[in-house]
This record gives C-alpha cells, sequence and structure tokens, in this order.
C-alpha cells in the first residue's frame, strides 16, 4: 500500500516506541527484583514511549497539539490540527507478560479524525487507516467481519476493574449479551479491541468509561473497514463520552439494543 507523507510521520514514530516498549516488555521477567516496583517500572516504560512520540510527531509536524495520557493536553500554534495519542494501551497485559497491549496515534483536522495508526509492538501487527483511504493491518487491506446474526458472533468488551466503572451496570450489560452471541472476549486494550474488530477477528466490541487517546485510532480503522460505530446513545459522542459500539452495519445496531435493555430476570 502506498502511505501517505502524514501516515508514514505516524508510523515511523509508532516503530521507534515500539522497540522502546519491546526492550522493555523484554525485561517484565525480572519485575520482581526491581527496585522500585513493577508500577514505577510499567510508568517509566510508558513515560519513554510518550517521550519519543510527542518528540517525533512535534518534530515532523511543528505547531500541531497534542492530548496525551500523560501530559495531558498540549497547545499547539497551528489551529486546526491535534494528535490524541496513547503511548502504552494495555498497561496491565504489559506489567503480566501478555502481548497485547499498543501503541495509538490518531490525528484529529478541524474535529475529525483523518489518520489513525495502531502498533502491537509484541506482535509486529501495524494497523494504519486514512480517511477514504481504507484500513490495514501490515498492508493487507481489512473488511469488517460479515457475519449478521448475534447468534453467530464474538463480541469484545472492556470489563470495570478495581476502582473503576459502575460493576452493577456492566453485569447487566454482560447477562443481556451472554444470552444472544457466540462469544465474548475481553483483551485488556481498547485501541487493539476496535483495530480486531476491523480486522474481522471479532465481530463487534462494547466499552464505556474509555479516554479519547484510546479509541480515536480505533474508530477511524473500523469506519475505514466498512464497520460502524456509535455512542451509547446512538450518536457520534465517542470521544467526548467515551462510551462505544461497534460492528459492521447489522451486529453494530443488533449489539446497541442488546447492550441497553433491560435485563429480564430468571
Amino acid at each position: 500500500m502506498a502511505r501517505s507523507a502524514l501516515l508514514n510521520v505516524m508510523v515511523q514514530a509508532a516503530m521507534k516506541a515500539g522497540r522502546s516498549l519491546s526492550r522493555d516488555f523484554g525485561e517484565v521477567q525480572n519485575l520482581q527484583v526491581s527496585m522500585k516496583g513493577p508500577g514505577d517500572f510499567v510508568s517509566q516504560a510508558d513515560r519513554k514511549a510518550e517521550d519519543i512520540l510527542f518528540t517525533e510527531l512535534s518534530k515532523a509536524r511543528p505547531g500541531y497539539a497534542f492530548l496525551m495520557e500523560e501530559r495531558g493536553a498540549v497547545a499547539g500554534d497551528d489551529g486546526q490540527h491535534r494528535w490524541l495519542v496513547d503511548p502504552l494501551d494495555g498497561t496491565t497485559n504489559f506489567l503480566h507478560g501478555i502481548p497485547l497491549f499498543a501503541i495509538s496515534i490518531a490525528l484529529e483536522r478541524q474535529g475529525q479524525i483523518v489518520a489513525g495508526v495502531v502498533y502491537n509492538p509484541a506482535m509486529d501487527e501495524l494497523y494504519t487507516a486514512e480517511r477514504g483511504g481504507g484500513a490495514f493491518m501490515n498492508d493487507r487491506r481489512l473488511r469488517v467481519a460479515g457475519r449478521t446474526k448475534l447468534t453467530d458472533a464474538v463480541i469484545g468488551c472492556g470489563i470495570p476493574h478495581l476502582g473503576r466503572g459502575q460493576h452493577g451496570n456492566f453485569l447487566v450489560e454482560l447477562r443481556n449479551v451472554m444470552a444472544e452471541v457466540s462469544g465474548v472476549r475481553r483483551l485488556g486494550s481498547a485501541s487493539l479491541d476496535l483495530a480486531y474488530v476491523a480486522a474481522g477477528r471479532m465481530d463487534g466490541f462494547w466499552e464505556v468509561g474509555l479516554s479519547a487517546w484510546d479509541i480515536a485510532a480505533g474508530l477511524l480503522l473500523i469506519r475505514e473497514a466498512g464497520g460502524f460505530v456509535s455512542d451509547f446513545a446512538g450518536g457520534q459522542e465517542m470521544l467526548e463520552g467515551g462510551s462505544v459500539v461497534a460492528g459492521n452495519e447489522v451486529i453494530q445496531r443488533a449489539l446497541l439494543k442488546t447492550v441497553k435493555k433491560p435485563v429480564t430476570p430468571s
């Protein structure tokens, strides 16, 4: 596939940060003897990757604003463009030596996501998309799965953990979905969940309580792979509200209806 100069900038930044994360991931087995403890180790890995991404993207496109997980909002002189960056999506997986984590970079132009990259360095899987140009994984064109029945579908989700989310609400959603689908999966990295939907590996995905940097690139991947995304209200406020329901046209609509319905007493 031919990439634009802009997408090449994003890919090169992701690959460079990915090499840093890969080196740190190789040290996970030594965490039990780390003086500062595993939490500090992962924070350092996260910050190093974010520093690389900030430096590379700033150098290539001076003046663009940023919204980053660690730095937060960084103003730019450009006024039209903003990078949305998560340097390590799937921190808990990373810490436990599970190779399901990713770097996520999206570019927003005048409020619209126009390019996205999700890179899993542990598996060397690079997902890319540009608005109107399709979605790809390692140069292979992506299409969302074609299944049209929830009973045939494998659906991804995020599960709220200690100190996060409305556990009771999620249990209602999960019970609704479990009763309708072939299987439910929880990868632990929202950017990869969305990339897997774009690649047809999962038929749909839902989660609440997400940040814009978690999902911006993945939303574009799904749209460019022929899929559909909405928030829990059926609108397009995913980045602002942090809720996502995704799939092909039929599955997305059915999944949205399913997660919102009340539980029928058994």
